[in-house]
């Protein structure tokens, strides 16, 4: 059995779980969530629990039990608390502002570089130099601030760039930090 796939998942207070079929639907606080999910896997709301079943130990449902069981936690984890990912901008002149819906990035191109806030997504900037982004679907957060990310990628000389909070940027020496040849 799966260690994470067999683990219950306990529905707090002020969440409601709908299943149709393999679909399941969780809604709070924070918004609502739906999700397909694999006919194999068996979901189960009892009270408020919710297991994941797998029909048997092939190697395609071994790895489904885990998986379904995980996206269904961040279901709840997200409409209860919700996600967020924090970013740095690094760079002389490099700054972020939100105008409106829109997150106007001036990151040391000849242009503005200018990303329209996605529906479900909440972006925030508390200062010129940070860039927070909230919601309760996982992988809209993740998949928006990696968006934002790209637009100017940390570079290892100067660590100019967009980064993660909790990101480590590993430095490197210029040319001139080589020792001379003897």
């Amino acid at each position: 059995m799966s260690r994470i796939g067999r683990k219950p998942i306990d529905i707090p207070a002020g969440v409601d779980v709908k299943r149709n079929g393999n679909e399941l639907t969780v809604k709070g606080p924070k918004g609502t969530l739906t999700q397909q999910f694999h006919p194999d896997m068996s979901i189960e709301i009892e009270g408020n629990v919710i297991t994941v079943t797998r029909p048997n130990d092939a190697k395609e449902n071994r790895s489904l039990h885990g998986l379904t069981r995980t996206l269904i936690h961040n279901m709840v984890v997200g409409v209860t608390e919700g996600f967020k990912k924090e970013l740095d901008v690094n760079g002389v002149g490099y700054r972020v502002q939100k105008t409106g819906n829109d997150l106007v990035m001036n990151i040391g191109y000849s242009h503005q570089v200018i990303m329209p806030q996605i529906e479900g997504i909440t972006i925030e900037c508390p200062s010129p130099n940070k860039i927070i982004v909230s919601g309760p679907d996982k992988q809209k957060v993740g998949q928006f601030a990696a968006e934002i990310r790209e637009k100017r990628l940390p570079e290892p000389y100067k660590g100019k760039g967009i980064k993660y909070v909790d990101e480590v940027i590993r430095r490197k020496e210029g040319k001139a930090g080589k020792g001379a040849k003897k």
